[in-house]
């Protein structure tokens, strides 16, 4: 249809359009788009097979939905794209506030302007981008914010009397008739106010101030619910949860090939930045271990759940942590090392919440501790497991010790220090003097490994022995150190020993 062309009531009817309910308008262009096999969301990674099959099915039948799941689930995203299911253009009266059809107006403002002008009333498009509501739902919100209300001056300036109903000054909900409408964290919305709900649900019909309206607003409603919320800081009545069909619990990425996607896809990183810091596989896979590692953390309430934003901040950190380095060091291109990590721990305490251990262990403890058990996670899929190099079981053959080399290094009361904000010559330098180490990563990775990333993998191979405990990492202000685990313990005097071993051997 050339909207453009119809203008009037009359050219509308004589067009032949008719009235299509947005639940039919999305039914209809949903069937359209799975015969055509074109993605119904786009951007939504790790849904293909649970929560995008879901919602495709409640909108067939016509179902107002509920997305229920932790925080950083794509649950908004995915409402704000059903708009992509709408017609593109659909007619209204030109004027109305609540989008009405003009083959079947609502307002009184729309059927007083067509029993007025007849078929010449004016007619306007609406573009589907525009067929679009959200509200997130707080404490102070109330019925009229949501519904509507009588308003006195629109009264007293119109001179109407109360009784009349264009008095009445429109919700967000009525301006959302033919439209999407979207209550973010639903069970925060007061108990009296999700009542208020019910009617619009279950007969569409609109009740403001005791008038006697019988609206009948046309709207799909999408609800998203934190189970967090849900269970301990408010509740959906249970009225109106019976109102809503549909209920579709989302979840966290499956696997570290997708919590990757949507970092690389989320990241704000700038193209200035994309050439000049080289980011490793390696690294990029260390970011989504940390993400998985918090989520089993003891020390991270699950209930809470943790974003997906918390990869997506730490990856911009990781970037602009090796970017400063770089442009205190006047260099022109440089790769993120493991000791850059230091400047992604504000992007995980700020995205998790901790248990009553957690907080005695204070956040930057656990996030130290959530970065550990990433680093021993992902140090077994490159290396041979360093538990088994430390006391083989019995009656099994001793496996090859690939670390002997490079605990020999530091048993001869060497140590390295990777401090922060330290040059690429003098970082290569400090790692290059330990012995076998290169050797080490050369031979097991072989041709797998990029120049790039050759440095890389010899600090996370010293990160990963001490995570396994076969070197002694120290925090240092600005870095950590590294040496021989049973040298460090029993030189407890030395000020950059940790004060948990000081407090161990008293």
């Amino acid at each position: 249809m050339i909207h453009e062309n119809i203008t009037t009531l009359a050219q509308l009817k004589k067009s032949g359009y008719q009235t299509k309910s947005i639940k039919q308008e999305l039914r209809d262009n949903l069937i359209n788009s799975l015969k055509k096999k074109k993605p119904t969301f786009q951007g939504i990674i790790g849904y293909d097979t649970t929560v995008i099959p879901d919602v495709e099915r409640a909108i067939l039948s016509k179902h107002n939905i509920l997305l229920l799941g932790l925080r950083g689930q794509a649950k908004t995203r995915i409402a704000r794209q059903m708009v992509n299911l709408l017609d593109e253009y659909i007619p209204i009266v030109k004027g109305s506030e609540i989008l009405d059809d003009p083959l079947q107006p609502l307002s009184v403002f729309a059927k007083n302007l067509i029993a007025e002008l007849g078929d010449e009333t004016p007619i306007s498009w609406v573009h589907r981008s525009e067929r679009f509501g959200e509200k997130l739902a707080t404490p102070d919100v109330t019925v009229a914010d949501l519904i509507g209300d009588v308003d006195p001056i629109k009264a007293a300036t119109q001179k109407l009397h109360y009784a009349d109903e264009r008095v009445l000054h429109f919700g967000i909900i009525p301006r959302c008739n033919r439209s999407i409408f979207v209550i973010n964290e639903l069970p925060d919305l007061q108990a009296r106010i999700q009542v208020a709900l019910f009617n619009l649900l279950e007969e569409g019909d609109l009740q403001i101030r005791g008038f006697k309206l019988r609206f009948p607003l046309d709207i799909q409603f999408v609800f998203t619910a934190n189970p967090e919320d849900y269970t301990n800081r408010g509740s959906i009545v249970t009225p109106l949860k019976d109102r809503i069909e549909s209920q579709i619990l989302t979840h966290y990425p499956k696997t570290i090939e997708d919590s990757k996607l949507i970092t690389s896809q989320e990241a704000d990183i700038s193209d200035e930045q994309k050439q000049k810091i080289i980011v490793p596989e390696l690294i990029k896979d260390l970011i989504e271990h940390i993400a998985f590692a918090a989520r089993d953390s003891e020390f991270v309430d699950e209930k809470s759940g943790v974003s997906a934003r918390l990869t997506i901040a730490a990856m911009e950190n990781l970037i602009s942590t090796a970017e400063r380095r770089m442009l205190i060091n006047n260099e022109k291109q440089t790769v993120v090392r493991l000791s850059d990590f230091a400047g992604v721990f504000p992007a995980i305490t700020g995205k998790i919440e901790m248990v009553y251990e957690g907080e005695q262990e204070g956040s930057i403890r656990v996030a130290q501790n959530i970065l550990d058990k990433a680093i021993r996670n992902l140090f077994v899929q490159y290396f041979p497991n360093p538990t088994k190099a430390k006391k083989p079981r019995k009656n099994q053959p001793e496996e090859k010790n690939i670390y002997k080399a490079i605990q020999q290094y530091f048993e001869n009361g060497n140590v390295v220090d990777l401090l922060t904000d330290t040059s690429n010559e003098v970082y290569k330098n400090e790692l290059d003097k330990v012995l076998g180490l290169k050797e080490t990563i050369e031979h097991h990775l072989k041709e797998n490994l990029a120049n790039s990333e050759l440095h890389t993998f010899m600090e996370f191979m010293l990160h990963g022995m001490a995570a396994y405990s076969l070197l002694s990492k120290f925090q240092l202000e600005q870095g950590n150190q590294f040496s021989d685990i049973t040298s460090s313990m029993f030189n407890y005097g030395n000020d950059d020993v940790d004060d948990d071993l000081k407090e161990l051997f008293k």
